[in-house]
């Protein structure tokens, strides 16, 4: 039933899903308690309140976009999308010592990797949704515009490892939140967050680049600007060191258009089995 509604709105300009997902953004925001409190307190604490109007106005049209950006055809999206900087991610492919792409939860991330699939080899870390019914129309939808897919455990973090030492591009959304062991606490927007390590580990273990990526969500739906930007952090350090210098690169990214983050996404969340952040500074106090 899922995947028939997902191809009947695929089918719908861009415009008129967009002009559906703001009234979404309004009634989603309105019906669910739970959601509001969280998108409140997370773009607060980010310092963006003000943003909020409009920020409950984008999560809507992020939902509204998706049967398109997961079932439309590759030439249709890519008439869509203008590149902002490409160069700086060619010559990086073009380096031939691959190359890690983190594309927050900013603008249409669902589009960032499938637009860098269309021009390169990339694979994607993979992890499956909460809800069955989305798993095979996630799966077919990522893998259309021929990305691979690495799950979201050991053989996939070998596959992401094996495929930068062949000198190829692979895609990580590095604010979300991992699973236990996969992970540190580390402050974003001045509040410990769980945060994954793997992309700092993959670029000390072979040298490749991180290139920043996101595609900015046009008003009136005309379209994206996928823009790349170089990662300028030093990684030196521990591991809860390289974490934060991930998140602050993050932030800097969600600055340039704070009202498309994903502010109702459980950024703060603790996994399960995962000692909490008071806790971990109790024991290295101790």
């Amino acid at each position: 039933m899922l995947i028939r509604l997902f191809r009947f709105l695929s089918v719908f300009p861009l415009p008129f899903l967009h002009l559906i997902g703001v009234v979404l953004g309004y009634l989603v925001f309105a019906l669910s308690p739970t959601y509001r409190k969280r998108m409140r307190s997370n773009i607060a604490l980010a310092g963006y309140e003000s943003s909020l109007g409009i920020a409950l106005r984008e999560a809507g049209k992020n939902i509204m976009e998706l049967p398109l950006v997961w079932l439309g055809k590759p030439e249709r999206l890519a008439a869509k999308v203008t590149l902002e900087n490409w160069k700086i991610a060619q010559d990086a492919i073009d380096a031939k010592k691959g190359v890690i792409f983190l594309t927050p939860h900013l603008g249409c991330f669902e589009l960032s990797g499938k637009s860098i699939a269309l021009r390169t080899k990339m694979t994607v870390l993979y992890r499956p949704p909460r809800k069955e019914s989305l798993k095979p129309l996630l799966e077919d939808a990522r893998a259309s515009s021929g990305m691979l897919l690495a799950p979201a455990n050991l053989s996939g973090v070998r596959a992401l490892a094996k495929a930068l030492k062949k000198g190829e591009a692979i895609g990580l959304l590095p604010d979300q939140v991992p699973q236990e062991g996969e992970g540190v606490w580390a402050d974003f927007f001045g509040k410990p967050a769980y945060t994954m390590t793997l992309s700092a580990k993959l670029a000390a273990m072979t040298g490749a680049p991180i290139i920043l990526t996101y595609a900015e969500r046009l008003p009136f739906g005309h379209g994206f600007v996928q823009r790349f930007v170089p990662f300028e952090e030093s990684l030196d350090g521990d591991a809860a060191q390289q974490a934060r210098a991930i998140n602050t690169a993050m932030e800097k990214l969600i600055a340039n258009a704070p009202s498309q983050y994903f502010w109702s996404y459980h950024r703060y969340k603790k996994p399960d089995g995962v000692t909490g952040p008071d806790e971990v500074s109790s024991q290295e106090n101790t």
